[in-house]
């Protein structure tokens, strides 16, 4: 399918934000987008939201940590910034670009123990999702 919008989801390390909302996308959006994320300041996907997706059965598993350079010059529908960082040094892309802010808490920031910190991602992930359906139905 070659009409199939291109969204870029965009945060600064990508490596929970980002991730989660890319894989999230791909598997509520079906084949009505093709999604890739990336960060300002890539780093590595983070175990805590590889876990928080698969107890949705949602595997991120073999997603990589993206820069967002490795997009620039290349042409997308929307481009969706998940944390203000993001927002701010979001480059130019060609083209009509419809532009998307969210604010997420970044769960990778989270503190205490492991089940604290997972349960952030947990309802990071969910507040994504959550606005990420508003996204589908409008799309």
């Amino acid at each position: 399918m070659n009409d199939r919008k291109r969204v870029l989801i965009l945060c600064t390390g990508n490596s929970a934000r980002g991730q989660m909302a890319e894989g999230l996308l791909r598997h509520d959006g079906g084949d009505v987008f093709k999604v890739e994320s990336a960060g300002t300041e890539p780093s590595h996907v983070r175990p805590q939201a590889i876990e928080a997706m698969r107890e949705i059965s949602i595997d991120i598993s073999s997603h990589r940590s993206k820069s967002v350079d490795e997009f620039v010059g290349q042409e997308f529908d929307t481009v969706i910034t998940v944390c203000d960082n993001a927002n701010e040094r979001c480059p130019v892309f060609p083209g009509k670009v419809e532009r998307v802010h969210w604010s997420f808490e970044d769960p990778a920031a989270a503190e205490g123990d492991e089940a604290a910190r997972l349960a952030v991602f947990r309802r990071v992930r969910d507040e994504i999702r959550e606005h990420l359906v508003g996204f589908i139905s409008s799309r």
